[in-house]
């Protein structure tokens, strides 16, 4: 099975340039984070709800639990949300108008409604399609995600736990290698 594409920085660059331009780019532009910064499937993005990023004062949380129902193996995992994420957190929610009710859709679509893990992937696959970018997916951030963690150092169990794997295999497979990484790799010795 093809793997989703991890985006190079340049990529990134030029998908975020293609979702400024949207007529709901802080939405999409929160969406895209939250796969890249937090490594959330694209059905947890689309699940999420307002009380799961906000407190009761309106203040962004720093780790959010995602519900059993959001997740693709139905078990609950808490996710912590780094400063960056929690900045574009705090960005959408200021664009907003008013602030929705706290069970409200995080994100809602164009009619006002949740999104679907399926609409939002072809939402993703739109904004990758108009940026130029071949093989992405919603999945790309995802991947891209648990590839920066790897190629960080962090203990691959601190990542299987963090995505929400149960087999480290799993993890394994997300972690894209390329000829630059295996240069800086035998560099090392």
């Amino acid at each position: 099975m093809k793997q989703a594409k991890v985006l190079t920085v340049a990529e990134r660059k030029r998908l975020l340039a293609v979702v400024a331009t949207d007529r709901h780019s802080e939405r999409n532009r929160l969406a895209v984070m939250l796969s890249f910064l937090a490594g959330l499937r694209v059905g947890e993005i689309a699940a999420l709800k307002l009380s799961d990023v906000v407190d009761g004062e309106s203040r962004v949380r720093d780790q959010l639990r995602l519900n059993p129902a959001y997740t693709k193996g139905g078990v609950s995992r808490t996710v912590f949300m780094n400063k960056r994420l929690q900045r574009e957190i705090r960005r959408y929610l200021d664009s907003l108008s008013a602030l929705p009710a706290p069970e409200s859709a995080l994100l809602p679509s164009q009619k006002g409604g949740t999104f679907s893990a399926n609409t939002l992937c072809q939402l993703f696959a739109e904004l990758y399609r108009r940026a130029g970018i071949d093989g992405a997916s919603s999945h790309s951030g995802r991947r891209g995600f648990i590839t920066k963690l790897a190629h960080s150092g962090i203990s691959a169990k601190v990542i299987m736990e963090l995505a929400g794997h149960k087999h480290l295999g799993t993890t394994q497979r997300y972690i894209d290698v390329n000829d630059e990484m295996k240069r800086a790799a035998v560099e090392v010795l």
